[in-house]
């Protein structure tokens, strides 16, 4: 298809941000917009005002909006516990569904959105941004060329200081607060584990098979709750479930172990921590380093925090291993989410909604990430127990082909 007729459910922060890129990318016509809240509609209606003369059509209830017969494709923005949910009716109702990221809930449900899948072969995409990262494309570009050899131990984190959101989150109406009050678990696991994943081909000729999570104490919001920044004077001296730092240890088939880490409740800067060591070599990026064994050439600082410029100029000796999709990005791509990520995932997932091609970041690939959520919580809850991690492709990540992101 030429044009691809899109709506968007869930028009906070992150969603007015999806709409704003959706709206630059070619073949797009936003058709439909929903949320339960008036103002954030119209916000959503001014935006798509500047980019297309069709006004599209609004909804206050989600199950009204998935009765619309003029959409293509759906892009799913709500609140984490309605995103599997809101995914399973867009399949049924046979829209092109992407759905933004989170952890699940409960196992079950992560298998009633793969037997959805299944069964109306309904196209399914989840929006891993950081799967299109620039650092982590080059290092996963340099694995697939042989420059780092066999990959043994990887870690990433959800590294970021978010007191001050969690805590406005109902001045703010932001549904994070909630999570923190009542659950303790590595609640946003797939930032730092999408492209470790996709690395070390989760899902197709490798896999997750257990995990074990221990957590600390929770004392961050509490403190937080307490002092003049605190945007809700309501939760002054509340006890949260939610631990301040969760550690998580992944199993996987071909003997890698992942490192997962979540600390979101103390003051830090924010890092996602994606680290790879491999048999010839280490990439990291919280040090910007990349440093591969006997290739002097390589030994070098990679900065991915300078400015934009230097962003697109990359290190002479790394640019025949950066994607083309990073070589060739503009200054104003880069600005429409994220430093540019945004755009390449919404840009990727338009494309295959359009071609009919596969999704890069398939069902099994959001069962697989989400699950983890829900499978630390309970690891936690016994005292750090093993967990066992479901084969959501039922065998098949034997024989499924590599699926990456971009061609390297």
């Amino acid at each position: 298809m030429e044009i691809l007729k899109l709506g968007i459910v869930g028009l906070g922060n992150r969603g007015k941000g999806l709409l704003q890129t959706s709206l630059v990318c070619s073949g797009i016509k936003v058709v439909a917009l929903c949320d339960v809240y008036e103002d954030r509609i119209q916000e959503g209606l001014e935006i798509t005002a500047k980019k297309q003369e069709e006004v599209p059509k609004t909804y206050l209830d989600h199950n009204e909006f998935f009765k619309d017969k003029n959409m293509d494709a759906v892009i799913i923005a709500s609140p984490w516990d309605e995103h599997i949910r809101m995914a399973i009716q867009s399949m049924k109702a046979g829209y092109i569904t992407a759905t933004e990221v989170g952890g699940a809930y409960d196992v079950e449900e992560c298998w009633e959105l793969v037997r959805t899948y299944e069964e109306t072969k309904t196209p399914f995409m989840m929006l891993e941004n950081c799967c299109y990262d620039r650092f982590e494309l080059l290092t996963t570009s340099l694995q697939r060329s042989g420059k780092l050899g066999e990959v043994i131990y990887c870690h990433g984190a959800y590294g970021h200081d978010l007191r001050e959101e969690v805590l406005g989150g109902r001045v703010n109406r932001h549904y994070r607060i909630d999570n923190y009050l009542k659950r303790n678990c590595e609640n946003y696991p797939t930032h730092e584990l999408g492209p470790i994943a996709k690395l070390i081909d989760i899902n197709r000729g490798n896999r997750m098979i257990s995990l074990v999570s221990m957590a600390t104490k929770s004392v961050g919001m509490t403190e937080y709750s307490k002092c003049e920044k605190c945007p809700d004077k309501s939760f002054i001296g509340s006890k949260f479930a939610q631990s301040d730092v969760v550690n998580t240890l992944i199993k996987c088939a071909n003997g890698e172990v992942i490192s997962l880490k979540l600390d979101t409740s103390l003051p830090r800067y924010y890092s996602r921590e994606f680290y790879v060591s491999a048999t010839k070599g280490v990439c990291n990026q919280e040090a910007n380093l990349i440093m591969l064994d006997g290739d002097k050439n390589l030994e070098e600082f990679f900065n991915v925090t300078k400015t934009v410029e230097k962003n697109i100029n990359c290190a002479e000796n790394f640019k025949e291993y950066l994607p083309s999709e990073w070589r060739d990005i503009s200054e104003e791509e880069m600005a429409l989410g994220h430093g540019g990520m945004d755009y390449l995932m919404l840009k990727d997932y338009f494309r295959c909604a359009k071609e009919g091609l596969e999704m890069p970041v398939d069902v099994y690939d959001a069962a697989s990430w989400m699950c983890i959520s829900a499978l630390t919580e309970n690891s936690i809850a016994q005292g750090g127990s093993l967990q066992s991690i479901p084969d959501f492709t039922r065998g098949k990540w034997t024989t499924r082909k590599r699926k990456d992101v971009v061609k390297f």
